[in-house]
């Protein structure tokens, strides 16, 4: 399969990944409409506001719209956009007033194909990975994933829940050492495509393979129910595990936000 094809598909599950947390939060605006995706959260990560570009033929008024809602609730929003496949969209934003988040792409969507045999990931003794569907195992997602991400549980609280674990496709997981909670990982899966979320560990667990174990256990369960192409969008602190795994970039992200935003009161 050629990059872009593998570019397709990371966008899509990406977007269905979003939509599908994004639905949970409690006074979210979440739309697909006119070929543009619009998640609108309300959440203080710009991860969890997202403009972005679904079909080739979307029009800058459709654009313009979403953002138009997602900037009038006053979340800390960012348009992303393809490298290549949507700078013809960077007029707009000029005209929009928004400015790129950074010099260069904010995030890379990467894939895999094709998918490995299973269980070429070891995991460490001691070391087990649960799938995840109860109130008690979101507790401990959460808990992992807060903790692990550095970020507020009242974050996560709102977007990983039982109604999300329970969507069809999706796949929630925790990994325990002693039964105790040190790793999350979310799998997404829309139609060949398994994509790899919330993939965290606890600071006093890192260093041991237990993200790349994760990583390869939501890939070998989506390969188990069909998949063939595993996808992600990875951060610094992850993408050479996610290299070393197999995993390429095939599309690139620019974000664009309100200057306002990038203030350090903001």
């Amino acid at each position: 399969m050629d990059v872009p094809a593998l570019a397709k598909l990371e966008h899509s599950n990406m977007i269905a990944a979003l939509v599908a947390g994004g639905s949970q939060v409690r006074g979210a605006r979440v739309e697909r409409a006119d070929g543009v995706a619009l998640i609108a959260t309300g959440l203080p990560l710009r991860l969890f506001n997202q403009v972005l570009v679904e079909d080739d033929d979307a029009r800058p008024e459709a654009v313009a719209a979403a953002l138009g809602v997602t900037r009038g609730r006053g979340d800390r929003f960012i348009v992303s956009l393809r490298s290549g496949t949507d700078d013809r969209f960077h007029v707009l934003m000029d005209e929009l007033g928004l400015v790129k988040v950074s010099d260069g792409p904010w995030m890379p969507g990467m894939a895999l194909h094709p998918l490995p045999p299973a269980g070429m990931t070891p995991v460490a003794v001691g070391h087990e990975i649960r799938r995840v569907e109860t109130a008690a195992g979101v507790d401990d997602h959460v808990h992992a994933a807060a903790e692990g991400f550095e970020m507020p549980r009242s974050w996560l609280d709102a977007i990983v829940t039982v109604g999300l674990a329970a969507l069809p496709g999706a796949s929630l997981y925790v990994g325990y050492d002693d039964d105790v909670p040190v790793t999350a990982g979310l799998g997404i899966r829309t139609g060949r495509t398994i994509g790899v979320y919330n993939i965290a560990t606890i600071p006093a667990a890192r260093r041991r393979g237990y993200g790349a174990a994760m990583t390869m256990r939501i890939v070998d369960d989506g390969a188990a129910a069909g998949c063939d192409v595993a996808i992600l969008q990875a951060s610094d602190m992850g993408r050479p595990i996610y290299e070393r795994l197999g995993f390429r970039t095939v599309v690139e992200y620019v974000g664009f936000v309100d200057p306002a935003s990038l203030e350090p009161s903001a």
